[in-house]
């Protein structure tokens, strides 16, 4: 399993991330049942991302040291184009936590428990799925085409029904727990359960926040499955997959907030996130015929992004709704 990463690399980005889930935890979003604004958000997504840049220029200057310009050039290029795709892919999350929360009516003041938790179960997990990859892909060389071929596919699928909207009432997760649990009714703070007598017994109820926590806790696992290949296309390196893949989670709940009060805005990125899926499928695919550059890469995958962020702020703008009287 080769990698760059050296004890003390493993041992400083291991530093940054505890600090930065501590500043996440305990100073971003200030004390329980706070309703985080749209210029905390944006501020502190500024300065996540502020932070994953800082962290390639550290990057750049250590192998320049130590590997020399052009690694240090290859390697740091292949950081940023592995955040920016897993930034992108992590906006389909932020989507479905929009839409678990509002079928659930969790007002956005009880919001960051679920999204704290699934900020640190989405690590977890992908921490697990990183390297159980990178093992397999280096002892069967092969499964670069499988990824390849199921991002495609997951990347055509995302684009036929990109303006579907599932029906969480049929959702087996769902009809599961609520066919074994008892919920209650309505929500109790930012509790996932709660007592309650029934006669002389005291009995412990879920709460529908709990039932959010797990559906969330079950789509990072989901979008991992989608969004960790995606990253292979570019490199098998763990150090910098699992960097990368971290530093694009540790904004996600700023991205959340962000992004809660505009999401219709932005109807046209989720095609542009199918085409990356696509574009990402089809370049693991080639990969041992013609491995397309990384600065080219990035600038597809920017262009992508960009151009669908674009045309849904043009289409949102001439929406009737948005017309002048």
């Amino acid at each position: 399993m080769e990698t760059i990463g050296s004890f003390w690399l493993w041992v400083g980005f291991t530093a940054v991330v505890l600090v930065m889930l501590a500043i996440d935890l305990f100073v971003v979003g200030g004390g329980k049942e706070h309703r985080v604004s749209m210029r905390e958000a944006a501020t502190w997504s500024g300065i996540w991302v502020g932070v994953a840049f800082i962290f390639a220029g550290f990057l750049w200057w250590h192998l320049e040291s130590t590997a020399g310009r052009a690694a240090a050039n290859e390697i740091t290029l292949e950081f940023i184009t592995g955040y920016l795709i897993e930034k992108s892919l992590a906006v389909d999350n932020v989507f479905v936590w929009l839409m678990l929360f509002s079928y659930f009516a969790v007002p956005l003041a009880l919001q960051k428990r679920v999204l704290i938790y699934g900020v640190i179960g989405a690590i977890v997990m992908r921490t697990i799925m990183i390297f159980a990859g990178v093992w397999l892909i280096a002892k069967f060389h092969w499964l670069l085409y499988v990824f390849g071929a199921f991002l495609l596919f997951t990347g055509i699928k995302m684009w036929l029904f990109a303006d579907e909207k599932p029906d969480l009432a049929k959702n087996p997760v769902v009809r599961w727990m609520r066919e074994h649990m008892k919920i209650t009714d309505q929500l109790h703070g930012e509790r996932f359960f709660v007592m309650k007598e029934e006669g002389r017994t005291i009995v412990r109820y879920a709460t529908p926040l709990f039932l959010v926590l797990v559906l969330v806790e079950i789509t990072d696992l989901i979008f991992a499955v989608d969004s960790i290949p995606a990253i292979f296309a570019i490199t098998t390196d763990p150090f910098i997959v699992l960097t990368s893949n971290v530093f694009a989670i540790l904004g996600l709940r700023a991205m959340y907030f962000l992004l809660a009060d505009m999401a219709d805005r932005f109807s046209l990125l989720k095609y542009g996130l199918a085409i990356v899926l696509m574009f990402v499928g089809v370049k693991m695919l080639l990969i041992d015929i013609f491995k397309i550059p990384v600065l080219i890469s990035l600038a597809i995958v920017a262009t992508i992004i960009a151009s669908a962020i674009v045309l849904s702020l043009r289409k949102d703008a001439r929406s009737p709704t948005n017309t002048p009287n």
